[in-house]
């Protein structure tokens, strides 16, 4: 009995086969739209990030330091500053002295966690874990520790990703603020907006570890805001906070993070003086080289910024407080280079207020990740100070 077989069928089995064979084979390396006209074409002027680096090299930065004496130093401090706050989107006017409600208390051999929210302008709270050790003279040392993207401050305080205590201080961030508590200051971990329980719906679905950076910073940018404005304006109501706290040295205030929380730290600690020391993880660099040149949190820009400054000029404005700054050599997204080549231009300002000692900075082997090795023990003495 013979077997009829259409066209049909017989051009959709050659078809079967051919895929299959296909399985086979490896997938041409197309290399895009440009592959064969290679010649002629100078590949840079198609790479975007390339144009914006060449741009950088003539951006203004009108207000980059430039004195040569503590006096012409503070004059350019005073400028800066102001201009930085507009950059930044500005401040809504203080408030009265923020009242924190008490949510829970823990206790822990060497301090004890209470968990604290506390409304830092109208609409908007905070939550913040403050870790005071048990043993301390009071007035308390108070230093403002801020988490990098992940959960939040569950993250620096041994929260594990299931509610539960943690001992072993895991994570990229490795529990810094219990470190603070451990070595005699009271740690405020504040919980940065976007972070933890500060995030929309939508990204709660997402996990834990979603941070709703995306939409928040976005829109701060579409109301003429940035989210480096927001965060700051949190930390500077958790000083307002500390004033209240008869426990707390509101005279030796220090403040810490790695990552985006370095960059909180950053900004915060060149806008507000209130703030004795800063400990920078993870973060200065320049501009340049990490946020024109690597995929960031949009939480990093500030619009026009370099038309006035750069990184390490923000970092001056801290001038003559202590600062400290650490990096890890295999850091993938703040690159080592940049990193050095940026204290030594903070240095220099530092110089010529006269206290070149009064910043300094780690590089140890490593990555993204918080070290502490003389970081830590350097914010540590400075706030005892």
């Amino acid at each position: 009995m013979s077997v009829r077989i259409t066209r049909r069928e017989l051009t959709l089995a050659a078809a079967a086969a051919g895929a299959l064979a296909g399985q086979n084979k490896a997938e041409p390396d197309y290399k895009g739209a440009l592959e064969g006209h290679e010649s002629g074409i100078r590949a840079e002027e198609f790479d975007p990030v390339a144009w914006t680096k060449e741009r950088w090299r003539s951006a203004p930065l009108q207000l980059t330091f430039r004195a040569n004496s503590r006096a012409e130093a503070e004059a350019w401090q005073k400028q800066l500053r102001a201009r930085l706050v507009e950059l930044l989107g500005g401040f809504p006017e203080r408030q009265p002295r923020p009242r924190a409600e008490l949510l829970d208390s823990r206790e822990f051999p060497a301090y004890r966690r209470d968990k604290f929210i506390m409304q830092t302008r109208p609409g908007v709270f905070q939550l913040m874990y403050v870790l005071t050790p048990k043993h301390a003279a009071k007035p308390i040392p108070a230093i403002i520790c801020i988490p990098g993207h992940g959960r939040g401050a569950d993250d620096i305080v041994g929260i594990d990703e299931h509610g539960q205590e943690r001992n072993d201080k895991a994570g990229y961030q490795h529990d810094f603020a219990i470190q603070v508590a451990e070595q005699g200051a009271a740690a405020i971990a504040v919980e940065p907006m976007a972070f933890g329980c500060r995030r929309d719906p939508l990204t709660r679905k997402k996990g834990l570890g979603a941070t709703a950076c995306q939409p928040s910073a976005g829109s701060a940018l579409l109301l003429g805001e940035t989210m480096i404005g927001w965060r700051g304006y949190d930390v500077m109501r958790t000083i307002d906070w500390v004033e209240t706290r008869p426990e707390l040295n509101a005279k030796r205030v220090g403040c810490m993070g790695i990552s985006g929380g370095g960059t909180c730290t950053l900004f915060s600690a060149a806008l507000d003086t209130r703030i004795h020391a800063a400990f920078v993880s993870g973060y200065l660099n320049i501009f340049r080289d990490c946020i024109m040149s690597i995929s960031h949190c949009m939480d990093n820009y500030v619009p026009g910024i370099l038309n006035w400054a750069e990184m390490y000029d923000v970092a001056g404005l801290i001038a003559p407080r202590p600062l400290f700054s650490e990096g890890g050599d295999q850091d993938p997204i703040f690159p080592v280079a940049a990193t050095r080549e940026s204290y030594a231009r903070v240095k220099k300002i530092y110089s010529v207020f006269g206290a070149p000692d009064a910043v300094q900075q780690e590089i140890f082997h490593g990555v993204h990740e918080f070290h502490g090795v003389r970081g830590l023990p350097f914010l540590m003495e400075q706030v005892r100070a």
